[in-house]
């Protein structure tokens, strides 16, 4: 098939959605079919640019800036960028492309306009891959009300998904939001699992032997740290386990909250809690064989389900995971039911603590447990089964054929 691509990140950008998506661009280039990403790009001064990157075609969309200025300018430049890279798309050697389907990823909710339009071109399907689900999460946060920017915000993203013949939502819980949705003929919900690829293994430059943490069971957290993660909770944790000489705190990476909770270890003087800038995604694998469970952190007050890319990537390298998540959330029941770490949803420290104590036995104990993370890995996220899945939704004949 001839496929289009659509997203606001991607390589050389080290963010779990740019991972992702390149993960995902090579497994449908692997299985034969002809992907062209498009993508908006704002420091680039050219109208259009056509890369090639491990078989996939790249075209860089000259689009308004969306990051690090004000919310208003944002705003704005958020509802301009599709029709920007539209009328770039215009301009460039692929004007006249034709496609077989059309697959956009979420977040961002404003590409419908452009996703649309490559539709009709095209009289293709298109295949809505959700993983955000905003506002709604915002309003959940209290970052929001229901106010006119909510209003505002939802009917884009409710003009996204009508444009859609498929959406993927990433598990069962989340479907509730898209009841209203399915009740039109012709439309398609169905759990996408989120998916890596077997990444590159390059040597870490984060060498824990040569830290504070050397010969400690070590936690590592590797990610986004902002106000969705709700981390503040694992220093609580940590000044906990300051006693116990035998375990370490690992944080590896960037985000809104990055700075504040590195002072907060300072001011604290937590000397089991080490923060690294974040690596390149290749030195991961490298950076858990030399940690003993991965952290996940969700703010208890998201009331959507989500399952975190850094999840997905401890299960890859056999790592147990230790989780703080909102009540309810499918991620709790899929990591007691598989037996692959341990899981708190009452965003008590005093839980979260006997909970880590009883991984870190598990850990001693449990020869088996490091398997079974591989294991789950390979039944639900591995890239070869997402690729077959959206073919399959993109060719398969709808109601209204």
């Amino acid at each position: 098939m001839r496929i289009a691509l659509i997203a606001d990140t991607f390589p050389p950008l080290r963010t779990s959605g740019a991972v992702q998506l390149r993960d995902l661009s090579r497994e449908f280039a692997r299985q034969g079919h002809v992907l062209t990403v498009l993508l908006p790009a704002t420091e680039q001064t050219e109208s259009w640019k056509l890369e090639n990157a491990d078989g996939v075609q790249v075209l860089r969309l000259k689009a308004p800036r969306t990051k690090d200025i004000g919310y208003v300018r944002r705003t704005l430049a958020e509802f301009a960028m599709p029709f920007a890279m539209l009328r770039q798309l215009r301009k460039s050697p692929l004007a006249n492309e034709r496609w077989d389907g059309v697959v956009w990823y979420a977040p961002s909710i404003f590409h419908g306009p452009l996703a649309s339009e490559l539709k009709k071109s095209s009289g293709c399907k298109g295949y809505l891959i959700i993983r955000d689900i905003f506002p709604e999460w915002a309003v959940d946060m209290g970052l929001m009300g229901r106010g006119l920017p909510y209003r505002l915000f939802d009917a884009v993203a409710r003009y996204q998904y009508s444009v859609a013949d498929v959406i993927g939502v990433q598990t069962p819980g989340n479907q509730k939001y898209f009841e209203r949705w399915i009740g039109q003929r012709g439309r398609r919900l169905e759990v996408l699992q989120n998916w890596l690829d077997h990444p590159a293994s390059l040597r870490c430059s984060i060498r824990i032997d040569e830290t504070s943490l050397a010969g400690r069971k070590v936690l590592v957290y590797a990610g986004n740290m902002g106000v969705a993660q709700g981390m503040d909770i694992l220093l609580d944790l940590a000044e906990k386990l300051r006693i116990r000489s035998d375990v370490g705190f690992l944080f590896v990476g960037r985000g809104s909250d990055a700075a504040r909770l590195r002072q907060a270890t300072q001011t604290r003087r937590l000397d089991n809690v080490v923060f690294f800038d974040e690596i390149h995604p290749d030195e991961i694998p490298d950076l858990y064989a030399q940690c003993s469970a991965g952290i996940v952190a969700l703010d208890p007050r998201h009331k959507s389900h989500n399952i975190p890319g850094k999840f997905l990537t401890y299960m890859q390298s056999g790592l147990p995971v230790l989780a703080n998540v909102n009540a309810g959330n499918d991620l709790a029941q899929l990591i007691r039911k598989e037996q692959v770490g341990q899981v708190c949803e009452s965003h008590s420290v005093e839980d979260l603590l006997q909970l880590t104590d009883a991984l870190l036995a598990q850990i001693d104990a449990d020869k088996g447990l490091s398997d079974r993370c591989g294991d789950l890995f390979r039944r639900q996220f591995a890239v070869e089964k997402t690729v077959q899945q959206i073919v399959t939704a993109l060719t398969a004949r709808s109601d209204n054929d």
